[in-house]
């Protein structure tokens, strides 16, 4: 049974643990339990779901997940630092807080635990995109992904066409997930404050994604046509075929990448897959 009432406050933990946040791992506390609770809350009803934590440091959002309806909540932390205070909230959990050593970057979350599966973290700011790319190609294996992450890259997660954030993480994230941002976070809110703001973002899987598409077909498109984006897209695809694809896929090839619709782009990773 979960009774996270005796666990001492999360700033007297790290004081006692001598727990600093580390530059080097784009660490930041989150100390606030009603915004940790706020975030869980966000992810919506966990009700026998098990969740994943991503480098949850001294354990501000884990002590919210675990107070949830989730089925368990497994936490993936690679800075041994944190272990005594992760295992002291996994004791006062029952045994639904699984701690785990090891670097999410290397963990195939989806292997640990059976469906539903859901990931709520707030994610180390040094490899934040790279972990949410890595979860967007088995985005199948999630429920839901509810997501703090820099402001400014959440503003690319969402942004739309012809906006100044829009690029390939914008394309990629929504040709896989229908995605939200839920809400915003101060900088002051975390120990020690970042020099950015961030944002809670909410990504529930698509469920019209074109059968005949891949990921890895969208990538190839995405990373030419955004990998020099001032010039026009009839020079930027030259690779995948430049005006001839661009005519087959009834798009003018004098505009840029920013100005074309998720739809235009699954039109053009379509027909590059077949060239």
């Amino acid at each position: 049974m979960t009774d996270l009432s005796r666990l001492p406050p999360l700033r007297d933990v790290i004081a006692r643990d001598g727990l600093r946040a580390k530059k080097s791992l784009g660490q930041h506390f989150l100390c606030d339990l009603n915004l940790t609770r706020r975030i869980a809350a966000a992810a919506g009803d966990l009700s026998g779901c098990v969740v994943f934590e991503v480098g949850p440091g001294p354990g501000g959002l884990t002590r919210a997940l675990a107070e949830t309806k989730a089925e368990s909540v497994i936490i993936i932390e690679k800075d041994s630092r944190f272990f005594a205070a992760l295992e002291e909230i996994a004791e006062a959990s029952g045994g639904k807080v699984k701690p785990i050593a090891g670097d999410a970057l290397k963990v195939d979350l989806a292997s640990l635990a059976s469906a539903p599966r859901v990931i709520v973290s707030n994610l180390p700011y040094n490899v934040g995109t790279e972990l949410l790319l890595g979860w967007l190609k088995q985005m199948h294996d999630f429920r839901s992904l509810t997501l703090m992450l820099q402001a400014e890259v959440v503003d690319r997660l969402i942004a739309a066409p012809g906006s100044k954030a829009y690029g390939r993480l914008s394309v990629i994230t929504q040709f896989c997930c229908n995605v939200k941002k839920v809400l915003s976070v101060p900088a002051e809110a975390f120990t020690p404050p970042p020099k950015v703001d961030s944002a809670i973002v909410h990504l529930i899987p698509r469920e019209d994604v074109p059968a005949d598409i891949t990921f890895a077909d969208l990538e190839k498109v995405t990373a030419f046509a955004f990998g020099q984006r001032r010039k026009m897209l009839r020079s930027s695809l030259k690779p995948l075929g430049g005006e001839a694809l661009l005519k087959r896929a009834g798009i003018d090839p004098t505009l840029r990448a920013e100005n074309l619709s998720l739809t235009q782009f699954e039109t053009l990773a379509r027909l590059a897959a077949q060239s």
